[in-house]
């Protein structure tokens, strides 16, 4: 398990010293348990984001960034060959769910349509964040979603 873990200090952040966002990462290979895993590491991210930052955010914005990591945790699994990355990055305003992986494929996105089986992971995703974005990288692309939180 390759996990990395940033975060500020407590008092005010001397420029250029700290980070300007609470950061977490984790590289995953599809092991058995990797969401569960994946889902594990932001349920710890948010609580330190609450703790550390002061971040405010209900149970709902909570169960959808969990569903969020889901979502394209289990996209990433089950389309990219080889290992992926999830990366969390977080402030008291905003949360970025990010994962990487190795296909370059970018993901198609449908309009809803109760009666079609399967293809519902996106549109959950993009229902349930503020902003979505999905790029080729190098390694293959990058898909973020970004929450804004309460003030």
């Amino acid at each position: 398990m390759n996990e990395q873990v940033t975060s500020r200090p407590a008092g005010p952040p001397a420029p250029d010293r700290y980070p300007e966002v609470l950061h977490s990462a984790e590289v995953f290979a599809g092991e058995p348990g990797c969401i569960a895993r994946a889902r594990a590491l932001a349920d710890r991210f948010l609580v330190r984001l609450a703790a550390e930052w002061l971040a405010v955010f209900g149970e709902r914005t909570r169960g959808d960034l969990m569903l969020a990591v889901s979502e394209l945790v289990t996209n990433a699994d089950r389309y990219s060959q080889g290992p992926y990355l999830l990366e969390l990055e977080g402030t008291a305003e905003r949360v970025s769910v990010t994962v990487y992986d190795s296909s370059a494929a970018l993901p198609l996105f449908f309009a809803p349509d109760p009666a079609r089986p399967g293809g519902h992971g996106m549109e959950i995703v993009v229902a349930l964040c503020d902003r979505l974005t999905a790029e080729r990288v190098p390694v293959g692309k990058r898909i973020r979603a970004e929450f804004q939180l309460s003030s």
